[in-house]
């Protein structure tokens, strides 16, 4: 059968002519986000508090900073999570429908895709920064000396640091996240492109899906750890606190003169362990949302 024109052959659960709408997309990308999140969302603090460590001293393995944040916390493991919860259905659903919406106006090629990703990600970061900067603040440690919860966290940074605090490292955020869907929107069709073809809703093609997407998600951890690591120290610095950088390329050469090239990838392995399994969760949760609309 030929392939009509303008259709992308990306291994859909639903069949090639169905195209889902954007409020379509905007639900499927919201539910894929959400569940990764309540999954991943430990390591995602472990990842944090590791970024914010200045220096050696205090460095432990994911296993052991897991279960000491459990045990400190308990629930509290999830203290800071209502911030991404708020803006991770409309974060996600933003990633999805927009890079549906770019893909829709450049060529089905591997830099097409790339570019459609970097285009999603810094359309992503605009929505996400203050969310993020209360999400740092809340998961670093020591934070419930300085906040009792979400709320209070936002209320004291309005009276405090004034408004245009919430939008720090919204330049570390725009480089973090268009680099991440640039690489993650580009490894998943050139990984699809050479797994062997099978059908549609097939179980092979949720598994296919989940390699791709975890594959995507690696990669893409890979390349954003530095900028990550700035934008994470950038939202936790609170006024009065000297910070000797406040933009991404000067912030890594900062850490990588005074701690090393190292200290750039703090918080890699809990990072990649979420992101990359977490990848893959949300392209099935996703591909699986917009079958549903068939």
């Amino acid at each position: 059968m030929s392939q009509k024109k303008g259709e992308r052959h990306e291994g859909r659960v639903a069949p090639p002519s169905f195209k889902p709408n954007q409020l379509q997309n905007f639900i499927s990308g919201g539910t894929a986000g959400i569940i990764e999140l309540f999954i991943m969302y430990p390591l995602d603090v472990v990842k944090t508090q590791a970024q914010l460590l200045h220096g050696t001293k205090g460095q432990q393995g994911v296993l052991s900073a897991l279960g000491s944040l459990i045990k400190e916390r308990g629930l509290g493991t999830y203290r800071g999570i209502l911030p991404p919860i708020f803006v991770e259905a409309p974060k996600r659903a933003v990633k999805f429908a927009s890079n549906e919406i770019y893909k829709s106006y450049l060529p089905n090629t591997i830099p097409g895709n790339v570019l459609a990703g970097a285009l999603t990600g810094m359309t992503e970061g605009i929505v996400i920064v203050p969310f993020e900067l209360v999400k740092i603040r809340l998961q670093a440690k020591g934070s419930s000396a300085a906040y009792k919860n979400t709320f209070d966290a936002i209320f004291k940074i309005l009276r405090n640091e004034g408004p245009l605090a919430f939008f720090k490292g919204l330049e570390p955020t725009l480089v973090r996240n268009g680099l991440w869907n640039a690489a993650y929107f580009g490894v998943i069709p050139f990984i699809k492109s050479i797994l062997p073809h099978t059908a549609p809703g097939s179980n092979t093609q949720v598994i296919y899906d989940f390699l791709a997407g975890a594959a995507g998600g690696t990669v893409a951890t890979m390349i954003n750890t530095p900028p990550d690591v700035i934008k994470s120290r950038i939202q936790n610095n609170a006024q009065g606190n000297q910070l000797k950088y406040k933009w991404t390329f000067g912030g890594i050469k900062v850490v990588a003169q005074e701690e090393g090239i190292r200290a750039l990838y703090k918080g890699f392995i809990p990072k990649v362990l979420r992101l990359g399994p977490g990848g893959g969760v949300m392209l099935v949760v996703f591909r699986y949302m917009t079958g549903i609309w068939e």
